[in-house]
């Protein structure tokens, strides 16, 4: 199994930055090519209509270690598993870091389709968690 790592340095607390990524309800926000549209499933279960199809979606966080999970499929127990963290680098700084690895049935094109897709899904993240800090640094300065 083939893996890519990519990583996204910000200009935001590590706090900041795990907050945006591990709301399930941000997906849209910041992962517009694959995330066409959210839905809610029967209480706190969700689907993501992508590009390629309906799929069950839900993210795990741990806001001590920064570690997100990100688990989607055709199916509630077959899924595939996107780990990613987020790390503090100082006090308003931290990095994303996602892992994306390549499942029996992807080719390598697909696969390297998937990864370059997420690249162009960083501005997005960026976007909002460096603005969002930002406004934040301002109101707290006026206070």
């Amino acid at each position: 199994m083939k893996t890519s790592t990519h990583t996204l340095t910000l200009k935001a607390s590590k706090e900041r930055a795990f907050d945006f990524l591990s709301r399930i309800e941000n997906l849209p926000k910041w992962a517009t090519l694959f995330c066409r549209k959210l839905e809610s499933v029967a209480g706190d279960r969700h689907k993501v209509v992508t590009p390629q199809g309906e799929i069950f979606f839900r993210i795990e966080g741990d806001a001590q270690t920064g570690v997100i999970d990100m688990y989607g499929g055709p199916t509630e127990t077959v899924e595939a598993h996107w780990p990613t963290r987020v790390i503090p680098l100082g006090e308003n700084e931290s990095m994303f870091i996602f892992t994306a690895l390549q499942y029996p049935g992807v080719s390598d094109n697909d696969f390297a389709a998937q990864c370059q897709g997420l690249e162009n899904e960083f501005p997005h993240i960026r976007a909002h968690v460096e603005d969002i800090s930002r406004m934040n640094a301002r109101e707290g300065a006026a206070l």
